[in-house]
């Protein structure tokens, strides 16, 4: 019987009642519906004791539900507008300056990523911060040969175009993280996953967009590299073969700050109105 994680008297209440063949409640809150307190008490008095033990953290998680609400911030008209203003300023980062960053941010950043939602409360992001030249090295030969490839399949103006395109700052980036999506976790318990299991790599890729708008809170550029061959980096920065990459990025100070993306400043795709992709039904 697993008893992780529950208080020693919970799980001891659970040892009895499986002995005695009674039914138990998965939460100890619905004990109550099983015994009454005069039954409970003549069955062992160390149920008694169990009771009063689960009634007094009910009234504590009560009361510490209360005191969070109570405290819960207001979001004013000038914080929305901050907001506004730092999605509109978070840019994919090409071009970073030479500047080293405090690993001691970096650390900052990803706490606040881990506080992205999660399917289940799963947390299956895992980040590996790549330190290691020969390493990098390798996986800068890896987007080299992969960039090659995918400029072949272009023709013409766009192919002559995408010559001309910086896609990558990772010669210049300070700071190299791989982030991963443990698929064989068994935090969350499967909840939300049994018709839906890409939920489990989605919810990275949320962790991901909460990392970008904290970095740019704290003047730091981000870039995500993608034209990589995951296998293979997969494989030269060693992890366990239940990872998946998800994602490789870039982070340092930029060299320059723009609101437009560089993509649409360099012809290659315009922004298009939300209109366009919106639907009612």
């Amino acid at each position: 019987m697993r008893t992780a994680g529950l208080e020693p008297a919970w799980a001891c209440a659970r040892e009895i009642l499986s002995l005695l063949c009674i039914p138990i409640p998965p939460r100890p809150r619905l004990v109550k519906t099983y015994f009454s307190k005069n039954v409970y008490a003549r069955v062992s008095p160390l149920l008694t004791q169990v009771f009063t033990i689960v009634n007094m953290n009910n009234s504590t998680e009560k009361n510490n539900s209360k005191e969070t609400s109570q405290n819960a911030p207001v979001f004013d008209n000038d914080f929305r507008l901050n907001l506004e203003n730092l999605i509109r300023w978070r840019r994919d980062v090409r071009r970073f300056a030479p500047d080293p960053v405090d690993d001691k941010l970096i650390d900052e950043l990803l706490r606040l990523a881990a506080l992205a939602p999660s399917v289940g409360n799963s947390q299956p992001w895992r980040f590996v911060k790549v330190k290691s030249k020969k390493r990098r090295t390798h996986i800068i030969e890896d987007f080299e040969a992969c960039n090659a490839d995918a400029l072949a399949e272009y023709e013409g103006e766009r192919a002559k175009l995408y010559a001309t395109l910086k896609l990558s700052g990772m010669q210049e980036a300070p700071i190299h993280l791989a982030v991963f999506c443990d698929e064989s976790t068994i935090d969350g318990h499967g909840i939300g996953q049994k018709t839906m299991p890409e939920m489990l790599p989605y919810s990275v890729v949320g962790a991901l967009g909460t990392l970008w708008l904290a970095a740019r809170a704290h003047g730091i550029g981000m870039g995500w590299v993608s034209i990589i061959n995951p296998k293979i980096v997969t494989k030269i920065l060693d992890v366990p073969k239940e990872w998946s990459l998800i994602a490789y990025l870039c982070l340092g100070y930029p060299e320059e700050e723009h609101i437009d993306p560089e993509l649409q400043r360099y012809g290659w795709q315009d922004r298009i109105d939300i209109s366009s992709f919106l639907l009612e039904r």
